[in-house]
């Protein structure tokens, strides 16, 4: 059977081995305990508890955890010595109610390693096999708002090359949106946003080519925030914890050399939707990045469609970028 999952033509980091990414899938529709046997048993591991609601899956390409996505309910104790003999009591009655309402209401998470890209493959295995046992997506109700999210390694961490990547999912994201953010639940939240529309005019300057200390200014300048569809917080800790922290003050963000990829949503109840529907479509932002000469023509575009014209009054950005990318074969 062939592969599912497209890979872009930059596979290698600068130092010469092959590029991960990690995959956060966030679904419902199974239980704590049925996801981490299930998951266990399609990738071939073994699951061990480490927390309340936190699993871990020894595997042959990883550890994977699993989790519920509240650090509240994570963290919630009634058996806590320092409270009351009376609540103490009822704690574990209280508990049970708790948790079965958190399964309902909370999201089950799956966190993978970093994943060879070439091993991908078993991430869409095991999203085919979750949908097969009854696993939920965003659209089976209006308060899910799931997610799934990539952490692509970047080739390298030169300012030309975090450039380029900007430019380009500064172009695609409203045809991106269009095609992986569908849930009407994850819309309404703000932990999607794009980019504030002055840094993206700055970012298309055609005369921009900042240092490392100085796009990491301008960016944080104006999105100071994990809160974007393209999150770059993960990469600036790894690149200049000291300097993000003169702007963002977040224990949640992990200093990590890849992008934070936060847009699509997880429609895994879908029989049409596959994991590789979503990587794919990055890996059509990574050729776009490879290939300079598209890249620019693309970038060219968007700066065009950003002024007033009669043609931008009669033609949305999202058809325009359609008919580009069919145009020169990436679709």
């Amino acid at each position: 059977m062939s592969s599912r999952c497209r890979m872009p033509d930059i596979l290698n980091t600068k130092d010469g081995s092959e590029r991960k990414v990690g995959v956060e899938i966030e679904l419902s529709g199974l239980g704590y305990e049925q996801l981490v046997k299930l998951t266990s048993k399609l990738l071939g591991g073994e699951g061990k508890q480490v927390a309340r609601y936190v699993s871990e899956i020894q595997t042959d390409i990883g550890v994977f955890t699993i989790e519920l996505d509240s650090d509240p309910i994570k963290d919630l104790d009634l058996q806590d010595p320092r409270l009351p003999e009376s609540v103490r009591e009822l704690g574990g009655h209280a508990m049970s109610v708790i948790d079965a309402a958190a399964e309902k209401l909370v999201p089950l998470e799956i966190v993978s390693p970093p994943l060879p890209f070439s091993l991908l493959e078993q991430v869409e295995m095991l999203c085919d096999r979750l949908r097969d046992a009854g696993a939920l997506g965003s659209r089976e109700s209006i308060y899910y708002a799931f997610g799934l999210q990539l952490n692509p390694e970047l080739p390298d961490l030169e300012p030309g090359t975090l450039v380029r990547y900007l430019r380009g999912f500064a172009a695609l994201y409203d045809w991106l949106k269009g095609r992986h953010q569908l849930d009407i639940s994850r819309k309404l939240t703000t932990y999607i946003e794009p980019w504030s529309s002055t840094y993206i005019d700055l970012l298309l300057d055609k005369d921009y080519a900042p240092d490392r200390e100085q796009l990491m200014r301008d960016y944080l300048h104006y999105n100071p925030t994990r809160n974007k569809a393209l999150d770059l917080l993960p990469l600036f800790a790894h690149m200049d914890s000291g300097l993000l922290a003169e702007f963002v003050d977040d224990p949640r963000i992990k200093s990590r050399p890849t992008l934070h990829y936060r847009l699509p949503d997880c429609d895994i109840d879908n029989p049409a939707w596959h994991f590789s529907t979503v990587w794919n479509d990055w890996v059509l932002l990574e050729q776009l990045v490879a290939n300079a000469g598209d890249l620019s023509d693309l970038v060219e575009a968007f700066r065009q469609s950003r002024k007033i014209s009669l043609h931008n009054l009669t033609h949305s950005w999202i058809e325009t970028c359609e008919q580009w990318l069919r145009e020169r074969g990436y679709v």
